[in-house]
């Protein structure tokens, strides 16, 4: 990574690093800048583009450069076109570069063109210009950038830290090198987690920098933070930033305390060492493993808690370790032949197989020895090992062979024989060799194997005969190669002690023996030493008396040191058989006032042997006396020892016999520490617990292995016995305490002498755990005994085993009971000492007790329904099961699978099951429940049903009863499934109707799709995923649908369609529109060929120009979510324009929707077509008035379109058809106005039962005819009631409800769409209706569009418009009365909806604008070139149609297209520069100022469905409703209907009415006879007494009252008068209405006024107290649901009365209105 130095910027500037989400280099922006500048420079430099077909680098870089000098490059232009090029160039503009080419230059097709390019820098900054070429096509420019020459530091992008344990450290390296020509001054800048060496300097050029970065983390995290380096040129103010990424983790360190044994693990899995009951007084010794499970290293240290420290002094204590196992790489060390006053040097290993350190010391004083071994004392390593140095070094000519021991603290010592013979010149005896070591043990085993040996040497006997006897044996046994066990009785521990006594026997040597071969007394001699005795041995000399135990004569040659303090005489002589001599041991110190030890030895040998072989079989005896002095005089203070004695206390086993102990003694002082076991106590037991050795020296740093060895005794003490050390001869003293006590064996049943098994199943088995302890300190053997008759119920393991002291064992007893009864057993435990015999055991018994049951399960629910699950994943279920017997129960589970709803291929012989458990076999305890964890992976769509059953195990784990149901476990899989349930456009298409959106985006196909399963190719990649290398990716469905976005003119406003996506399932999906470069994985640049066919190319234009585009492109719905999706198409290009996009569900469908939208020209007439097919309603055979149909034409250009139908192809069809009409178009021609719909109306008339093909040529202006086809189906004539042919054809499959608004809507609707049915004609209904402003802030407008069919308003709302403030909400009563023609309607409402706050900034601009314009139109104009200019106002007058062009809800405005056609083109057009004209045009269009537009509205759709029947017929077939729906029409007004219908025939065509003639002569003839019998008062009188309950008063309703009451408009366009419409419970307003009514009769006029008033204003009072209802009801101040209030009526009896009275007074008052007195 480079960085550079560019102009100062703050630090502050710098935003805070962030670690990178997806992309390599989103980092800090400014410091992203500044590392790379340089590099990002050169690339550009050295990258080649295409301008136009020139190829040439689009920039120029000078990197280093100086002031004073020129410097060139070349610029080459290559042409790449097929043509030659004339290219204009254009000079940079500044000084600094310069060019020298003529201004135009041409290019053949390959040629190139050599620009030179010379930079010419007066002072240090950056420098930057353009070279500009006009071509044919177009101009282009090059970029001339000169970089200033600045300090460049070269740093990793990022560099990784080991990983590290929190609250330590961890380091690494890594190079800083500065890349520049200028010396750089730089200083690091880092976090606290971090530390970088060194954190300043100063780099010449070129030079490198060695970075340490050092780790110290604090908590357990992962860091990952920026270091900063300023650099620059000063140092005092470096002004340049760079940047590296430290990442370090850090972890916690962890250490886990495990104990050893696994069941205590098992027990407790607490880091716990668990002792137990431990009696007062005794011990017991527990490990535990320390282990590290953390990926760090982990520095620990064993110290006591300060709260706990008395008792851990006390009654604990904790070794880190065992003890070592050590081992040395030989047993013999051989040093051969060696000159007198030579030596010979060999080695050896000592090896340490454990996993604790070593701690050795050789028993040998190398100063005063023939042999030594360097280093005599240490420490070897775990897993580790040592060389050893052996040095022989003799001075008296004969063989010595001396054993020596390496004491090992914890272990028993190892040997080591060490052999070597001396020659002189004088003498030389027989060489020692390793096999005569082998012949002198077998022949000391000989000795013991012979009992007559010792005797027969002793004797004098015959030499040559013993010697012959005992080769042959030695022979024999040395060729079987065999050593008796018995022969080999000693110890290590023993055979070291022997020595240390002064007795000197062969390794191989019997505790039997009678005597040693040589003894030295006393081993030990202490000078100038007082013990606490009171004795004091001052004397110089001491004397030391050797015995010879053998028959032969000895040699016995002291070795002597001149430098030793000690000395002896005499240093050699000859010891008879069976005597002792006395040596003298002087103690002459060199030095005074100090310390002194030694370890002198003597060797003794057979003397004058008449054979040499009886000289090899008897080795030579090394014997050593330990010495030690002290030179201090008299007033002179002793050294004070500085040393430790550890362990301070040394416990025995509690047996009879001799046990050994190790502790260590360290010097840890700078001056030597000399030691002796003070045997002045005045407990006698104390003697007999000697430590080996018992004095010594131990040099400065140095320690000292010592050994005790005790018998415990039965009278011993129990608190232990102290062992005193007398250190430096004085009162300096360590003590130890020492505990050998005897003792008896002791088991304590810790559960009791009772053990209690719960109720078990018969079959079965059942366990539980027993304790014993060991509460002795002695090492015990248990054998547990159980009677043979019942062994098949009970069982414990272990059945035997060792105790170790204070140790308890777990007991694991099992019962497995036969039948169902009480069992009661007495097994026996024996136990003994581990270390004796079995003779002496003891005995202890346990009771134990059990019951034998029957036990069964059962799951808590029979059947459990798991609910929906998603196909390809997994869920687990837990499924409850219940035992409630009194015995655990052991189980195995089965599983039976059946599917239902699915394929034929499903076979459930071979098909794997959906279902897994977690266990098939298990144990539920009694009175418990457990729970059955399954885990469902369905693979198929299916409802799964699983049935569970179980059978019981008996001990063996075989079944034992048949199988027995559980439950029943449903579950269904599911794919995830996504429906389209609204819809809504904007934009070009603001005005296309639901229905039509729903054709367009084929959305009933789209969710037939979504709703069905998908095919295992869809499932090929089951999420998103890249997979091909094409740029139009193959898909895996067969699934498409055609997402068609209709057409516009060029430049119109982009084509906007919302749909609401909904979950209808139970399951999340993941959805995502896949568009090709979504699915195509990126190939390296060099890989792409450029080949790319017409197609790809276009979808290439599509693409790179975002004609289509999707917002949000993907998303996640959870179950019953809604989430509305954006799809816009921008019209930029004219032509069509397609691209397959794919939409995947994750793990369900995959659909291919294939994009296109299609741009017209702007002068240029165009009719969208969404479908050039379309099916009629059917309809019967010989129905006399066929309905009316519609077909609808889009007008999807700019200018207004001309069409006509051909009716020549429906004249052919009637011709066919026996000159029947069977297709006619009403209104074949007509003309469309852009982004408009015309209607088509067109009758259908079948004349047989069957399909009808018609295909109809629409002719368009100025375009070619577009062939239509048109299907219809005759159908036979239905019976009479039937109606199953007129129940949903012409319904219309868009009929939602609006539930969750679109973004950025304002007002809601509460339906979408009305399908009011089948109703007879000229027959009235109405809809209640509510807008609601869901807006919280935004008072709207709202205004209905109400359509005109056929020439005639069919649809009335009230109110029209009105005003609604945040959150209110208005009611609308929709009134749709059908012509008096059959007809299927398809009506289409638009209402505008407007916020009054963009009126009112748009009215306050308005009116502003006029205000300026009308201000400069009265001022004169002053030609002054300084005053500013007067804007150009610009009166657009608004367009008379409602305008509908850009989108009402769209929030963002869209980015403008990219224009051009290649990538080269738009890398040119980066520094295209504008002409003169185009910055003058700019400047002219910056003076306009236009008039304000008026906002755009947004429209809400409201589709009406309705199917009208003539009055004979909807009587023939729908007779119930009929006498619903005409109760209150008029007799004139049914009769002319019924005329009219059943007068009408195919030929009269839908506008057939009466003339003027007829009207007027039904008129004259109806009139008289109403007003006949209205003047009759005994027809009045009649109607009276039949209809009593009815009273009519027509004199007491003014017509002045009826105006009074508020009634919706109608419109004055519709032919016949329409009166105020009444809501019927059933939903349908019907309507009386007056027609033909002419203005000349006013008498009929009143008449039948005054005759209708009645029903009128019952009409109105009803339609009134309806919607006040409803109001009420939606404004929350009537509750619906509430109970109603009751009123108590009085008795039946009285109420009968007084309504009888009231008629018969209403009924006197009514006649008398009726019939004045004349």
């Amino acid at each position: 990574m480079l960085a550079e130095a560019r102009d100062p910027d703050p630090l502050a500037s710098v935003a805070p690093w962030k670690p990178p989400i997806a992309e390599k280099d989103r980092k800090d922006p400014g410091i992203h800048s500044r590392r790379r500048g340089l590099r990002y420079q050169r690339q550009a430099s050295n990258q080649k583009s295409c301008f136009f077909g020139v190829e040439t680098t689009p920039k120029l870089v000078w990197e280093d450069w100086d002031l004073g000098r020129e410097f060139t490059k070349t610029l080459v232009l290559k042409n790449v076109y097929s043509k030659m090029q004339k290219l204009h160039i254009r000079s940079p503009v500044s000084k600094f570069f310069s060019i020298s080419i003529p201004q135009t230059a041409y290019l053949s097709p390959g040629t190139s063109l050599s620009i030179p390019v010379i930079f010419r820098p007066l002072k240090r900054c950056e420098y930057d210009d353009i070279i500009e070429f006009q071509g044919g096509k177009g101009n282009f420019q090059i970029r001339l950038h000169a970089i200033p020459p600045c300090p460049t530091l070269e740093v990793p992008e990022s560099v990784m830290l080991p990983l590290c344990a929190v609250q330590h450290s961890s380091q690494t390296h890594f190079q800083l090198k500065n890349v520049s020509k200028l010396k750089a001054f730089f200083q690091w800048d880092c976090p606290a987690q971090f530390q970088l060496y060194p954190e300043q300097g100063l780099l010449k050029p070129g030079q490198e920098c060695h970075i340490t970065v050092i780790f110290r983390p604090q908590e357990a995290l992962v860091y990952q933070q920026q270091a900063y380096c300023r650099f620059g040129e000063e140092g005092n103010n470096p002004d340049s930033l760079c940047a590296v990424l430290l990442q370090g983790l850090a972890k916690y360190p962890y250490l886990q305390l495990r104990n050893s044994s696994g069941k205590e693990e098992e027990d407790h899995g607490d880091p716990v060492l668990h002792f137990g009951s431990v009696g007062v007084g005794q011990s017991l010794c527990k490990h535990f493993e320390i282990f590290n499970p953390s990926p760090v290293n982990v520095s620990f240290c064993l110290s006591c808690l300060p709260a706990v420290a008395p008792m851990y002094e006390s009654e604990f204590s904790c070794d880190v370790s065992r003890g070592p196992k050590v081992s040395l790489s030989s047993s013999v060390v051989d040093f051969g032949c060696v000159e007198e006053r030579r030596s010979a040097v060999k080695t050896v290993e000592l090896f340490n197989s454990s996993h604790v350190e070593a701690i050795y010391q050789w028993d040998i004083d190398c100063a005063n020895s023939v042999f030594s071994i360097l280093p005599a004392n240490g420490t070897v390593p775990a897993q580790s090992h040592i060389t050893l140095r052996a040095v022989y070094t003799p001075t008296h000519p004969m063989g010595h062979h001396r054993r020596v021991a390496c004491l090992t603290l914890h272990r028993e010592p190892v040997f080591l024989d060490l052999i070597g013979t001396c020659h002189s010149e004088l003498q030389q005896p027989a060489i020692l060799k390793p096999e005569h070591l082998v012949l002198y043990k077998l022949h000391w085993i000989h000795r013991q194997h012979s009992s007559d040996s010792v005797s027969a040497l002793q004797q004098g006997h015959d030499a040559n005969v013993d010697q012959e006897r005992e080769h042959l044996f030695v022979e024999k046994q040395s060729n079987k190669k065999t050593y008796s066990g018995a022969a080999i009785s000693t110890t290590p521990m023993e055979e070291f002690y022997q020595v240390c006594s002064g007795c000197v026997d062969p390794p191989s040597s019997s505790s039997l023996s009678s005597s040693p071969h040589v003894s030295i007394v006393p081993s030990e001699l202490l000078f100038n030493h007082k013990m606490t005795s009171s004795s004091f041995t001052s004397s110089a000399s001491q004397s030391v008396s050797i015995t010879n135990h053998t028959t032969g004569k000895l040699s016995l040659i002291w070795t002597v040191t001149q430098k030793s303090s000690f000395s002896i005489s005499p240093s050699s002589c000859v010891l008879a058989p069976l005597k002792s001599t006395s040596f003298q041991v002087t103690y002459v110190p060199k030095q005074l006032n100090t310390l002194h030890g030694a370890q002198l030895e003597c060797f003794a040998y057979y003397k004058d042997s008449p054979d040499k072989r009886q000289q090899l079989l008897c080795l030579p005896w090394c014997v050593t006396v330990r010495v030690i002095g002290h030179s201090f005089q008299l007033g002179k203070e002793h050294f004070t020892p500085i040393c430790s004695l550890k362990p301070h206390q040394v416990v025995f086993p509690a047996l009879g016999g001799v046990f050994y102990r190790t502790v260590l003694l360290k010097n840890n002082g700078d001056l030597p520490l000399t030691f002796c076991q003070d045997h002045g106590s005045n407990c006698p037991l104390a003697e007999s617990m000697p430590i080996l050795p018992s004095c010594g020296v131990v040099p400065p740093g140095n320690h000292q292995i010592l050994t005790l060895r005790a018998i415990p005794t039965e009278d011993s003490p129990k608190q232990g016995l102290s062992v005193t050390l007398q250190l430096n001869a004085a009162k300096f003293t360590k003590e130890l305490t020492v505990i050998s006590v005897v003792e008896k064996p002791h088991v304590f049943l810790e559960s009791g002498s009772s053990l209690y098994f719960h109720p078990t199943a018969v079959g079965s088995q059942t366990q539980c755990s027993h304790h014993i302890r060991n509460l002795s300190r002695l090492p015990l053997r248990f054998q547990w005994s159980i009677p043979e008759s019942d062994q098949e119920l009970i069982s414990v393991k272990p059945d035997a085993g060792e105790l170790h002291p204070n140790e308890s064992s777990v007991q694991i007893w099992s019962f497995s009971p036969l039948s169902e009864k009480m069992y009661t057993i007495k097994p026996t435990l024996t136990f003994w000492p581990l270390q004796s015999d079995e003779s002496n055991k003891s005995h202890l018994t346990i009771e134990v007790v059990g019951m034998g049951s029957k036990g069964f399960i059962e799951a808590e629910k029979a059947v459990l329904d798991f609910g929906d699950t998603l196909i390809g994943s997994c869920r687990s279920f837990e499924v409850p099961l219940v035992n409630n017997s009194p015995c655990p129960v052991s189980f195995h589970l089965s599983v039976q699978q059946m599917l239902t709803d699915t394929c034929p291929s499903y076979d459930s012989e071979t098909e794997q099951s959906a279902l897994q458990l977690d266990f098939e076999r298990g144990n539920i305890a009694s009175r418990s429940t457990m729970l059955l964890r399954s885990t469902f992976r369905p693979c198929r769509q299916a409802q799964y049903v699983w049935t569970f059953s179980y059978q019981t195990l008996n001990t063996s784990g075989f079944v034992s009863c048949p199988p027995q149901a559980l439950c029943e476990v449903r579950a269904k899989a599911v794919f995830p499934t996504l429906q389209v349930i609204d819809g809504y456009s904007c934009g070009s298409v603001g005005r296309v109707s639901k229905v039509h959106l729903w054709k367009l985006f084929s959305l009933e196909s789209l969710n037939d799709h979504l709703l069905c399963s998908p095919s295992p190719t869809e499932l090929t990649f089951r999420t998103p995923t890249k997979h091909s290398l094409r740029s139009c990716p193959s898909t895996f469905t067969k699934a498409i649908v055609d997402f068609n976005f209709s057409s516009a003119a060029l430049n119109s406003d982009p084509t906007h369609f919302l749909l609401m996506l909904h979950n209808p399932g139970s399951v999340p999906v993941d959805w995502a529109f896949l568009f090709p470069e979504d699915q195509q994985i990126e190939l390296e640049y060099w890989s792409v060929t450029g080949e790319f066919s017409s197609n790809e190319l276009c979808q290439m234009k599509v693409q790179d120009n975002q004609l289509f585009r999707v917002s949000p492109r993907s998303g996640t719905l959870l179950p019953g979510q809604k989430r509305a999706v954006n799809f816009s198409y921008s019209h930029d290009f004219v032509g069509t324009d397609r691209l397959p996009v794919v939409l995947k569900l994750s793990h369900g469908r995959e659909i291919l929707l294939n994009f296109q939208g299609m741009t017209a020209e702007k002068e240029k007439t165009h009719l969208h077509f969404a479908s050039t097919q379309h099916v009629f309603t059917s309809v019967a055979i010989g129905d006399c008035s066929p309905p009316r149909q519609i077909y609808e034409l889009h007008s999807g250009g700019g200018v207004p379109v001309h069409y006509e139908v051909d009716t020549a192809a429906l004249e052919q069809l009637q011709v066919d058809n026996f000159n029947h009409p069977v297709l006619r178009c009403l209104n074949p021609k007509g003309e469309i106005l852009p982004g408009k719909t015309a209607l088509l109306e067109w009758i259908f008339s079948p004349l047989e039962a069957k399909m009808y093909h018609m295909d109809v040529p629409i002719n368009i202006q100025d375009s070619e005819p577009t062939l239509l086809r048109f299907d219809g189906c005759g159908l036979d004539s239905p019976t009479l009631g039937s109606s199953k042919i007129y129940a949903s054809n012409s319904k219309t499959t868009v009929h939602c409800v609006q539930k969750v608004p679109f973004p950025g809507q304002l007002l809601f609707l509460s339906e979408d769409s009305i399908f009011l049915g089948n109703i007879p004609v000229c027959s009235p209904s109405s809809r209640i209706l509510f807008l609601t402003n869901v807006s919280h802030t935004d008072t709207v407008q709202y205004l209905w569009e109400l359509p005109q069919h056929g020439y005639q308003q069919v649809v009335q709302i009230y109110p029209e418009q009105g005003r609604l403030h945040p959150g209110e909400c208005d009611l609308c009563v929709l009134t749709f009365t059908p012509s008096d023609y059959p007809t299927i309607y398809q009506l289409d409402l638009v209402c505008q909806v407007t916020a009054e706050a963009a009126l009112a900034r748009y009215h306050k601009a308005l009116h502003h604008w006029e205000e300026e314009k009308q201000k400069q139109q009265d001022e004169f104009t002053i030609t002054d070139k300084k005053l500013p200019e007067r804007r150009v106002f610009i009166d657009k007058q608004p367009v008379a149609a409602p305008a509908r062009k850009g989108p009402p809800l769209r929030k963002y405005k869209t980015l403008p297209p990219i224009c051009s056609s290649s990538s080269s083109e738009t890398v040119g057009s980066l520094y295209t520069r504008q002409t003169r004209t185009e910055q003058q045009l700019q400047r002219e269009k910056a003076k306009e100022w236009r008039r304000p537009e008026a906002p755009q509205p947004a429209l809400l759709h409201l589709n009406i469905t309705a199917h009208s029947y003539g009055l004979l017929e909807y009587l023939t077939h729908f007779p119930d409703q009929y006498n619903k729906l005409l109760r209150n029409l008029p007799l004139n007004r049914t009769q002319q209907c019924l005329r009219n219908s059943a007068s009408t025939s195919l030929s009269a065509g839908p506008s057939v009415s009466i003339h003027n003639s007829e009207r007027d002569i039904l008129q004259n003839t109806i009139t008289p006879l109403l007003r006949d019998i209205l003047d009759d008062s005994a027809f009045i009188k009649s109607l009276t007494l039949c209809y009593k309950p009815a009273i009519y008063r027509p004199t007491q309703i003014s017509s002045t009252n009826s105006r009074n009451i508020p009634t919706p408009p109608c419109s004055p366009t519709q032919p016949i008068s329409c009166s105020t419409s009444t809501p019927q419970p059933n939903g349908i307003v019907e309507r009386k209405e007056a027609a033909g009514c002419s203005e000349n009769k006013p008498r009929m006029q009143t008449t039948l006024k005054s005759k209708h008033a009645p029903a009128d204003v019952c009409q109105v009072i009803l339609m009134n107290t309806f919607q006040n209802l409803m109001m009420e009801a939606v404004r929350g101040e009537l509750v619906l649901t509430a109970h109603p209030h009751t009123v108590t009526p009085p008795p039946l009896a009285v109420r009968s009365r007084q309504m009888s009275r009231a008629v018969t007074d209403e009924d006197q008052q009514t006649l008398k209105s009726h019939n004045p007195p004349k």
